[in-house]
């Protein structure tokens, strides 16, 4: 067997051989953290568990330091994308997007750095995510281990986002605490930034997709959780999850762009949200023109500032 020989191959974002490799494609962007010189947001990197091994990147924005005492700001916490298998809080789009949106929105975050598939598929990913605010919720009275979230959090208004893979991530956290519960912690809101979710039957436009788009759509879900049931599995699929009514915040608001193969799920999602039982507000804005997290890697356009504009003001 020649060593080149491919298991699984979803360019642009991962490749696996057969003898075990993995090459993780365009995914070397990692910065540390820093005091931002443009918007004086300052970050730093915190350990939450060293087995298994999960981390996270805080960032408090420019007021924490320069005005007196004041009242404590809210506090995201954000999941980046990449498919479950690429990217972390080091990634310099999602440490410039933090460092913009934390400035703008004069909140507090914590960017969660989950184990990655395939050294460790789901729900590795989605445990580590629960951990991550489980240790957050841990300063809600305001003596965890970490000085800014005591500080500067207000734990009665916590919102959580992500992007993609992270917007699937953050869905099944606000489900998982509207079940369960997390003591100390309100959660207002979510975000959901054109979120990974799929299923079985088309929706939307879906009919038209290529079919190569929706298998691999479909295919990388079930790379990252081998144990899963298929599209339809409600981590994927939140349309059969018999829990969607139990969502655990008061608002959500969607974020689909008009060329993104996943738009019509953002859409599909917010229906059936509606029809759940669930008593909150939903809402979904559509960036005309646009492709999958074009506003990562294009911030300053102008739909990107847009979508912005809109999520600072719902973090408000």
């Amino acid at each position: 067997m020649s060593n080149e020989e491919l298991a699984y191959d979803f360019s642009p974002m991962i490749k696996v051989y057969k003898d075990g490799r993995v090459e993780r494609l365009n995914d070397t962007d990692r910065v540390p953290p820093s005091t931002d010189p443009k918007t004086g947001v300052q970050s730093k990197d915190v350990v939450i568990s060293q087995e298994p091994a999960i981390s996270a990147r805080l960032y408090i924005p420019k007021s924490t330091t320069t005005s007196a005492p004041q009242t404590k700001l809210p506090l995201l916490i954000y999941f980046h994308g990449g498919g479950f298998c690429v990217r972390s809080s080091s990634s310099a789009k999602y440490h410039s997007y933090l460092n913009a949106l934390v400035s703008e929105a004069n909140v507090v975050a914590v960017s969660v750095d989950y184990r990655l598939v395939p050294e460790h598929p789901l729900p590795a990913a989605y445990d580590d995510s629960w951990a991550a605010l489980k240790w957050v919720a841990s300063h809600s009275d305001g003596n965890g281990s970490e000085d800014w979230l005591n500080r500067f959090a207000d734990f009665q208004r916590v919102f959580f986002a992500g992007n993609s893979a992270g917007a699937n991530i953050t869905h099944n956290m606000a489900v998982k605490l509207g079940c369960e519960g997390l003591v100390g912690v309100k959660l207002i809101g979510i975000v959901l930034e054109h979120p990974y979710f799929w299923g079985t039957e088309p929706v939307g436009e879906e009919l038209t997709t290529p079919a190569a788009a929706r298998e691999y759509m479909a295919g990388v879900w079930r790379f990252a959780c081998p144990s899963t049931s298929g599209s339809d599995d409600p981590l994927i699929n939140p349309a059969k999850d018999q829990k969607l009514g139990k969502l655990g915040c008061e608002k959500v608001l969607v974020c689909v762009a008009e060329k993104d193969v996943l738009k019509d799920r953002g859409w599909h999602y917010s229906e059936t949200l509606k029809k759940s039982g669930w008593n909150g507000a939903v809402e979904v804005i559509e960036a005309a023109g646009e492709g999958h997290s074009f506003h990562l890697g294009d911030p300053t356009c102008d739909n990107a500032v847009a979508m912005k504009k809109k999520i600072v003001a719902f973090l408000n």
